[in-house]
């Protein structure tokens, strides 16, 4: 060995040179134990069961990290007191099957339930983690001047922050229930992934006996208002928001769609919840640009201002197919999993206006009760053609859906230094 390399390179894909894992996974079953760790660190050996790496993307700097010289590739996490500050689970959900299969269930737990095998040396490590937090929002600040929300010491502070508790996750794709959920064929899906990532992961189409996959995309963030033991209990009114990350207009304020200020709205509704005696939960999902990209997404966006007539509700998600290849590229299918895994069968208040969404949730399983559109006083002008545009294209509106005549009247901002 020199430095942090080795002179033999273990080609676990090739024919022969993969051998089985000492720990079967057992996808459904009732109890960790039962369902076996997940184990997909390079140094774990043959007790490795899973096709990818921890951390998703991130695996690419901590490779960059051994490259340098800076982290040593044996290097394994220090465990010791990083358990959830609050138990979640387990669920009913976690062994019903179908329910959860793109995150493990079981995944905050490494360090209770395979205790003795870490203390044998085998490299477990957790794909989610729980803890508790405060956010401060200019937004909240101003429910709270104008009396929307009071501070109430608890779940809203004196100094207008306020209390949930969050937990991050880390995408666990169980490849047999992922063909299943989107009614494909699980070898076809395997082949595509392969080729797809350019031939990143052998191991999907000659290590069939494999059934795991730890995929280099983002994850989860969860947020949860008022006490977490109470999510997923029908005696406590739940209000949820299932958001897809827009770092353009959640972080930088970017006003040509509704993203930050339906978020934002969501937070106060959650967070008003909270406050009457119920739960709150916003589920953010990282999906950059519907999944596609944000260079893709800016892409969309010039060709949108640019074309004849400037920005229309008309030719939204055409101009996006017309870059992209397709409109969106979120499906909704795997969603609900996080849902099911906070043992939710009910949404009481469901703060979104998408029919993808809803139609995913309902499809698994959740009852949904009321669906709360943004507020009109809350839509950027610029952004009238992004939502045109959706309630036309079937998203929830309490009134009627616009019509193409509708559309063509919509018309955003015609940038000519474009």
């Amino acid at each position: 060995m020199a430095g942090n390399r080795t002179s033999h390179i273990r080609l676990t894909s090739h024919p022969g040179g993969g051998s089985q894992s000492r720990f079967p996974i057992h996808w459904d079953a009732r109890t960790a134990r039962e369902r076996g760790p997940v184990i997909a660190t390079p140094n774990a050996g043959a007790d490795r069961n899973a096709v990818g790496a921890h951390g998703g993307a991130y695996s690419i700097y901590r490779a960059l990290a051994i490259s340098a010289g800076a982290m040593a590739a044996e290097t394994r996490p220090e465990l010791a007191d990083t358990y959830p500050v609050v138990p979640i689970g387990p669920h009913a959900q976690w062994h019903e099957p179908g329910k959860i299969v793109s995150l493990d269930p079981w995944g905050h737990r490494v360090a209770e339930d395979f205790a003795a095998e870490l203390a044998e040396g085998v490299d477990i490590r957790p794909t989610i983690a729980v803890t508790k937090a405060r956010i401060d929002l200019p937004e909240i600040h101003e429910a709270i001047a104008k009396g929307r929300l009071k501070v109430d010491g608890t779940v809203v502070r004196e100094n207008g922050d306020v209390a949930v508790t969050k937990a991050a996750i880390d995408p666990v794709w169980y490849l047999p229930g992922v063909a299943e959920r989107f009614e494909v064929d699980e070898q076809q899906l395997r082949r595509t992934l392969f080729e797809q990532t350019g031939g990143m992961y052998p191991e999907l189409v000659t290590r069939p006996d494999i059934k795991v996959f730890l995929p280099p995309i983002g994850g989860i963030t969860l947020y949860m208002f008022g006490d977490p033991a109470h999510v997923g209990n029908r005696r406590y009114p739940l209000t949820c928001r299932v958001h897809d990350e827009c770092n353009g207009s959640d972080v930088f304020g970017s006003d040509i769609c509704t993203c930050r200020p339906y978020l934002t709205h969501g937070i106060e509704e959650a967070t008003r919840q909270a406050q009457n005696g119920g739960t709150g939960l916003i589920v953010y999902n990282r999906k950059e640009g519907r999944a596609l990209g944000e260079v893709t997404k800016f892409l969309v966006y010039n060709a949108r201002k640019r074309q004849p007539g400037g920005d229309q509700a008309a030719t939204y998600f055409e101009r996006t197919e017309c870059v992209a290849g397709v409109q969106d590229a979120r499906f909704q299918q795997l969603m609900p999993d996080v849902i099911h895994w906070l043992g939710i069968r009910r949404i009481d208040r469901f703060v979104s206006m998408s029919n993808m969404k809803y139609d995913a949730l309902v499809k698994g399983g959740v009852e949904i009760g009321e669906r709360v559109p943004i507020p009109d006083d809350l839509v950027p002008p610029d952004a009238s053609v992004e939502m045109e545009a959706k309630k036309a294209a079937g998203y929830f509106t309490p009134e009627a859906p616009p019509t193409k005549a509708d559309l063509k009247k919509v018309v955003g901002r015609d940038l000519k230094e474009f």
